[in-house]
């Protein structure tokens, strides 16, 4: 999730922790700790883009990691803090790196919560942003901090958005299957043959849900607002996977399609070849748009060596995919 999500859980699962003993100083740390393991982003500055993103939410959002490292950062703030209770300050951030990571893996992008075990646990129930669960949640927060930290008025509206989140995440994986579900019935209606569905909710809400489906050939993508009253409709696009000819048998290469769980296509542009993830969709809702949100240019140079670069997303992409999802949301 966005860093203001995951600071308001953390806050808010340290207020649960130590709150009362603490006060404040619970929600401080709770919310740095909620920060921590997302600074394995730092990758991307010292290694090159595979590796950076076979990094990300690896093993800073596993269990071992939050065994290993709550700990010590409980021993370091026990230090210098007037509450001197290691085991304390520990299960505060224990259970403040759990979290983190369980929550991430409601998103499309997942944890490796299991690390080193080859696992990537993506519910794909929940964009990054999403403002019906956060919003909520924070405002809670705020009235629980406006109280003395014996209050039981404190307590209650801390645990109250706690609930109203966890709800909220509970409800999305309804959503999940009733929009599976529509894809479903639609694709017999229409009597398309595949091999695979994969759905994940649109971006900023749980409303407009998206869906690749695996063709022979080809992926579907298609899209389902629960206030449409028109079939679901779904643009094809041919995975052209052949394009990428002998360096398929690279390591790099492989290690991409392990990423992006095999949801991907080729495209050409002059002499350029394109890697497309599909698991993220596009930046626009035109038809047959190839502006895919993570696109990779596939460089090969003498030696045979294969780097993959990212493509830049501008404002522009942004407002453009923002009035899209707002006209989709409210029905085709």
């Amino acid at each position: 999730m966005d860093s203001l999500t995951q600071i308001v859980l953390g806050a808010a699962v340290g207020e649960a922790v130590l709150g009362k003993k603490v006060g404040n100083k619970a929600i401080l740390y709770g919310a740095i700790a909620g920060t921590i393991p997302d600074l394995d982003i730092f990758a991307s500055h010292f290694t090159d883009t595979v590796t950076s993103l076979l990094i990300h939410r690896g093993f800073s959002h596993s269990v071992l990691f939050a065994v290993l490292f709550a700990p010590l950062f409980g021993w370091l703030v026990s230090l210098y803090e007037s509450f001197k209770s290691y085991k304390g300050w520990s299960w505060l951030f224990f259970w403040v790196f759990l979290t983190h990571s369980i929550l991430d893996a409601h998103t499309t992008w997942g944890t490796q919560l299991f690390w080193p075990f080859d696992l990537r646990l993506a519910f794909k129930t929940i964009f990054v942003i999403d403002p019906l669960y956060t919003l909520p949640f924070l405002v809670f927060l705020i009235l629980a901090m406006s109280h003395k930290r014996t209050s039981k008025k404190r307590r209650f509206f801390n645990y109250t958005g706690l609930f109203i989140s966890s709800f909220y995440l509970a409800l999305t994986f309804v959503l999940k299957w009733n929009a599976y579900t529509k894809f479903e019935n639609a694709l017999k209606n229409q009597n398309i043959a595949y091999q695979e569905i994969d759905t994940r909710p649109a971006p900023l809400n749980t409303i407009l849900w998206s869906a690749n489906i695996d063709t022979k050939d080809a992926y579907l993508l298609g899209n389902y607002s629960f206030f449409d009253t028109q079939p679901i409709t779904f643009e094809s696009y041919r995975k052209n996977h052949e394009l990428i000819g002998n360096i398929i048998d690279n390591e790099k290469v492989k290690k991409m399609v392990s990423i992006s769980e095999g949801w991907y296509t080729i495209t050409q542009k002059g002499d350029k070849l394109f890697y497309n993830d599909l698991r993220f969709g596009l930046l626009n809702m035109a038809p047959k748009s190839q502006d895919f949100v993570f696109q990779y240019e596939i460089k090969t140079d003498e030696s045979g060596n294969v780097s993959f670069i990212e493509q830049e997303k501008t404002k522009r992409d942004a407002k453009t995919l923002l009035a899209d999802l707002w006209l989709r949301i409210k029905g085709n």
